[in-house]
């Protein structure tokens, strides 16, 4: 429990700190990082014209590593069709995330903010929490949490933001 508190508490003192002058609405445009990825920088600015699942996610998160497989799937089956998966870890230690990653598959792509400065400039108040961006870089809808009874709404929005029929 100890360990738990030691990587939670910056995050919770980071967040509580984001003032509602900071609160991210839907139709906003997306704040532009650039984060460390697996093998190179990611830019969210790089996926403009793309419908980006932005999911936020700790090493330490159970409903996090529930999320990876459904997030797996709609990489797979909507990649081609102008999806990007980009989840960004937000354990203070990379090594973390990345022992996470040896036993947890991520077909998408990955970054790394060790400082937790993404999360405040989107106004993240727990995880997992996931941001659906259109392609024209505005925010199309937020979701704390993950469910398996949320994942086919989750994908209704996934499809809409495509223009996708049934």
């Amino acid at each position: 429990m100890k360990h738990l508190y030691r990587k939670t508490l910056p995050l919770l003192l980071s967040t509580c700190l984001c003032g509602s002058a900071f609160a991210m609405e839907v139709g906003q445009v997306a704040p532009d990082f650039e984060l460390p990825g697996r093998t190179s920088a990611i830019k969210l600015s790089d996926y403009k014209g793309k419908t980006v699942y932005l999911d936020f996610w700790a090493s330490w998160c159970g409903p996090c590593k529930q999320s990876f497989p459904w997030m797996n799937d709609m990489q797979a089956r909507y990649g081609t069709k102008g999806l990007r998966v980009v989840g960004i870890n937000l354990d203070q230690k990379n090594d973390d995330a990345r022992d996470f990653l040896k036993d947890t598959t991520a077909s998408f792509d990955v970054a790394f903010d060790q400082s937790g400065k993404t999360p405040k400039s989107f106004a993240i108040k727990g995880m997992p929490t996931s941001v659906l961006i259109g392609p024209d870089g505005r925010v199309i809808s937020m979701h704390s949490g993950f469910k398996p009874e949320h994942k086919a709404e989750l994908e209704q929005q996934i499809k809409q933001a495509l223009h996708l029929k049934d």
